[in-house]
């Protein structure tokens, strides 16, 4: 039995891997919904690269993304967050996890749109809070009512977040099943894309 549920796992990975091709998989969604664990996970699985965005502009500013905001303000940083998820996405494949706000500036969707796949990681309020509450390191939430501006988020982002090329439901299970969604849901993207 076991046996044949690996068989089932590795033919999953195997047709994902080969509906991506040398595109690369590039996570978009609010902060909370899982682009860094899920797309870890999902690189893993079709043994490609992963990159988280963040961690790669804190890398090459030698900042935090909160001193970033701090220092030089949210445009600025989405400048500099442009120009990093243009360079990254030059190669392929990879998997790419992008800040919350990567996908709503008009330059950097562009590029994620020219530069791969992207696959919207769409979560409820509930769900994002539970998980965002647990640290204070999101610049954005630093306000008196950090729900409610998460909340503000959502409605002023989920209509751009939308115009992603695929749509998988973040919720709260474990974050192995979210990254077997991402892949099934390459999968259906490249049928359809094929039927067409």
């Amino acid at each position: 039995m076991s046996e044949q549920l690996l068989t089932v796992a590795d033919s999953l990975k195997d047709r994902a891997r080969a509906a991506l091709g040398s595109r690369n998989l590039i996570l978009v969604g609010l902060m909370g919904a899982g682009k860094s664990s899920v797309g870890r996970i999902v690189a893993s699985q079709l043994a490609i690269p992963f990159i988280d965005s963040d961690l790669e502009i804190e890398r090459v500013s030698r900042m935090t993304i909160a001193e970033l905001f701090a220092a030089y303000g949210e445009q600025e940083f989405r400048a500099l967050e442009a120009r990093v998820i243009k360079r990254l996405l030059k190669s392929g494949p990879r998997v790419v996890s992008t800040g919350g706000g990567a996908f709503i500036d008009d330059r950097t969707r562009k590029h994620i749109k020219k530069g791969g796949l992207s696959v919207w990681l769409k979560a409820d309020l509930d769900v994002l809070w539970d998980r965002v509450a647990k640290r204070d390191t999101r610049p954005l939430l630093k306000t008196e009512n950090p729900k409610q501006t998460l909340e503000g988020l959502m409605n002023a982002r989920y209509p751009i977040y939308a115009q992603a090329d695929l749509t998988v439901l973040s919720r709260d299970v474990r974050k192995e099943i979210m990254a077997d969604e991402v892949l099934k849901a390459l999968i259906e993207a490249q049928k359809e894309s094929a039927a067409t």
